[in-house]
């Protein structure tokens, strides 16, 4: 039997967390392991119990981007093979990426090649201070083709041209000054403390209004700002005033009891 080199779990709150469970290669990746993580996003976008997904892993790294052994192996295929592969781990960064429910990562140790695309694809980043990054996939002679879309987005085109040619390493303070990561922790206890915290908070927001808010910030961040957007974004607010979710939510706030968000 494989291992199970992602494990899911999903809490009575809504809060789904995603594993990485490779810790004795640093959570490198294969092909199994986007497959399962492919698989588990799916499930996630698929249940409505689901609010929040947590993206974390076993051991002291994140990880270190993919498992040499299987690109060495991927490298021998024909080139149709080399494709299909490739489109694996790009859909996987495409999943992460426009997952309708918030998307957290928990970064610890070393994050390396397509970790950073993983990080690049959440929501919100958290970061242990001892973190170090880096995009090194020009050290062995590959480009990080599969995670560029959204590592771009996330750190610009101007720093993305400067790490992805050098494979320079960086701290967890400067990936925060690029935008990759949003606050850094002092370790990893502390790290879960300020995470659950947030995730406190978050879990009482509108579950559906926040995969609205998310999609308005994919939809609009690269759109230029005409009367089509100023239209759209206008026909946005006054269709989710009418919602169930947006009733109860105002109605709870005027009256001062607790929300109690409809199904």
């Amino acid at each position: 039997m494989s291992q199970q080199k992602v494990i899911l779990e999903i809490n009575a709150q809504g809060l789904a967390t995603l594993t990485l469970n490779r810790a004795e290669v640093r959570n490198a990746f294969d092909d199994e392991m986007i497959t399962q993580l492919i698989s588990y996003i799916d499930q996630v976008e698929n249940d409505n119990a689901v609010k929040v997904l947590v993206l974390r892993a076993e051991g002291k790294h994140f990880s270190a981007g993919a498992d040499l052994n299987w690109m060495a192996r991927m490298a021998k295929n024909s080139p149709e093979q080399n494709f299909a592969d490739a489109q694996q781990l790009a859909s996987l960064m495409s999943r992460l990426n426009h997952l309708s429910k918030p998307t957290v990562a928990l970064v610890q140790g070393a994050a390396f090649g397509g970790a950073v695309g993983l990080a690049a694809c959440c929501d919100m980043v958290f970061a242990t201070a001892s973190c170090n990054f880096c995009l090194s996939e020009v050290r062995l002679g590959l480009i990080p083709a599969a995670i560029s879309p959204f590592v771009v987005r996330a750190i610009g085109e101007r720093q993305a041209r400067r790490y992805f040619i050098s494979a320079e390493v960086f701290d967890a303070k400067t990936a925060q000054t690029l935008g990759l990561v949003h606050s850094i922790s002092e370790d990893v206890e502390d790290m879960k403390v300020q995470s659950d915290q947030w995730l406190a908070a978050v879990l009482n927001n509108g579950p559906k209004a926040m995969q609205a808010a998310k999609k308005l910030a994919l939809d609009v961040s690269l759109a230029p700002i005409d009367q089509a957007l100023s239209d759209e974004t206008a026909k946005r607010i006054a269709d989710i005033r009418a919602t169930p979710e947006a009733i109860e939510g105002l109605s709870a706030f005027l009256e001062k009891r607790p929300v109690n968000w409809p199904e």
